[in-house]
């Protein structure tokens, strides 16, 4: 079953007002906030930085600066411990996620990751890839469910590739099953069978681990506009085929208010790009999830402007942007940190207790980008926007987090 703390998590993350630009903030009273975050609401933070590899380090020192200006405006501490993950710890331990990484997280009161990989390690064995590290994490955390909001901002629709009256208005919550399917099912691995190699993965989930994702996303659907699709493969895949009836009766028979659909998920892909409008929340298994994401991140125009939580019953969660490493700019001040800082603020909701101070920082990306400053990424042919680099974006909104005017209490 699906924790109280979990479902309360869920409740808040959605009681949304129409016109919320980011990550939906609330009202909490301080009798309820013991419920909706790992950590009751205090003055002082342990936050565990993971920066990773490619352009993480520089998002991650952009996405710093901004919380420690918001820090010293809302009278609260963080306190930053870094930790190795991907790359960085196979270079360092020879480990993608060392022990030592995965007691400090558990320790902490949350979790911010910037991304992970590279060319470089991509033809390390297995055991000794980037990914691999990331995929202990969330196993060994119980990181089950990931939640990855694409909202079309007024600001940046003409980044979008698609046009104008096909992203208009478009406001999708992506629920992503983590922890199971053809990432983690064994047996796997690659073999010699008839003097030839053969790999093969094991598409596999239970019941239960069904039961637990689609509650989560009946309670997402029920709290935003009603409606939840879940993708599978359901006329070829045995896994798919316990996939649509387990969610169909969770769903049925625990949240009758919700409208619910199923979709093939080569058909979901074709959709997604073809009339977005039509998708509220959608429910998927892990490896269809890790792409129908991605690809409904590009709606938006960009991935480095899509923030993303993984979280699991108790304990912290880990927040993450949703795009990867992007070894090819790294090191050039060319990255987006805004994904970053919007993960941040995705943080301060919902394991530290700040949904004020995340409501701040949603407010003063949104007014960085009213003020017309764009990374590489979002820069338009004669927008009229001025091209900044990762650092300088990082400054922008960190000084409007100290400066700029709201009409919430922080």
């Amino acid at each position: 079953m699906v924790s109280y703390r979990f479902l309360a998590f869920l409740t808040a993350s959605l009681l949304a007002s129409p016109g919320a630009a980011f990550v939906p903030s609330v009202q909490r009273s301080s009798s309820a906030s013991s419920l909706l975050g790992a950590v009751a609401k205090k003055d002082s933070y342990a936050v565990t930085l993971l920066p990773g590899d490619g352009i993480g380090p520089e998002i991650t020192a952009a996405t710093k600066q901004v919380l420690q200006a918001l820090a010293t405006r809302c009278n609260f501490r963080i306190e930053w411990k870094e930790a190795l993950i991907g790359g960085a710890a196979i270079d360092a331990k020879n480990d993608p996620f060392p022990q030592e990484s995965l007691e400090q997280c558990l320790a902490s009161d949350s979790v911010l990751l910037a991304c992970i990989g590279g060319y470089k390690w991509d033809k390390n064995p297995r055991e000794l890839r980037p990914e691999t590290g990331l995929l202990k994490m969330r196993k060994e955390m119980g990181l089950f469910a990931n939640l990855r909001p694409a909202k079309v901002l007024p600001q940046l629709i003409d980044a979008s590739t698609l046009k104008r009256e096909v992203v208009e208005g478009v406001d999708v919550m992506v629920v992503r099953e983590l922890t199971g399917d053809v990432y983690f099912g064994t047996p796997k691995g690659i073999d010699m069978v008839n003097g030839q190699r053969v790999g093969y993965n094991n598409m596999i989930y239970s019941e239960s681990e069904i039961d637990r994702i689609a509650r989560v996303a009946g309670d997402v659907a029920s709290k935003r506009g009603g409606k939840l699709c879940s993708v599978d493969k359901a006329n070829v895949l045995d896994v798919s085929q316990l996939w649509r009836d387990v969610v169909t009766d969770v769903i049925t028979k625990d949240f009758p208010e919700v409208e619910l659909s199923h979709m093939y998920v080569d058909n979901a892909a074709m959709q997604l790009i073809r009339w977005p409008k039509q998708f509220d929340t959608i429910v998927c298994g892990n490896i269809f999830g890790d792409i129908l994401s991605d690809e409904a991140s590009m709606l938006v125009g960009s991935l480095g402007m899509l923030p993303s939580a993984s979280i699991g019953e108790s304990g912290p969660g880990v927040f993450e942007p949703c795009h990867g490493s992007a070894p090819d700019i790294a090191g050039q001040d060319k990255a987006n940190p805004l994904a970053m800082i919007l993960s941040a603020a995705m943080m301060l909701q919902y394991d530290l207790d700040r949904p004020e101070e995340a409501a701040l920082l949603e407010k003063a990306v949104e007014a960085a980008l009213d003020a017309g400053v764009r990374t590489p990424d979002l820069k338009q042919d004669n927008d009229g926007c001025k091209l900044v680099g990762c650092a300088e974006m990082g400054q922008v909104v960190a000084k409007l987090v100290a400066e700029i005017e709201v009409d919430i209490k922080v």
